[in-house]
């Protein structure tokens, strides 16, 4: 199942989306703030973009849309190959811990 984002009307609809990889990391949340509010005040009206460098990583960033920057088709090529390659290598990694258990893969 799919689970829907309802935008309210009059906010503007962000650029990027949750999960997506960009130049400063994967976006793990997103934050509007609203026209005529104390925050958009502040550091104006728009979306702000939760970020984290890495997947390991414990830091995470707040970025304005505009500071996002995409990434390139042969990075996001690449690094998406990188993490394929991590998790194929983890599934062999537990391919033989099962297949050594007594009545595992091998026997059943």
């Amino acid at each position: 199942m799919q689970s829907t984002i309802s935008i309210p009307h009059g906010w503007k609809y962000p650029r990027f989306t949750l999960g997506q990889r960009t130049e400063q990391g994967i976006i793990i949340g997103i934050k509007y703030y609203l026209n005529d509010s104390l925050l958009a005040y502040e550091y104006d009206e728009g979306w702000r973009y939760v970020v984290m460098p890495d997947i390991n990583s414990i830091e995470e960033g707040n970025h304005l849309e505009n500071e996002i920057k995409l990434l390139k088709p042969q990075e996001l090529k690449t690094l998406l190959e990188a993490e394929i390659s991590k998790h194929l290598h983890q599934v062999q990694l537990l391919t033989y811990e099962l297949e050594a258990i007594p009545g595992g893969l091998a026997d059943g």
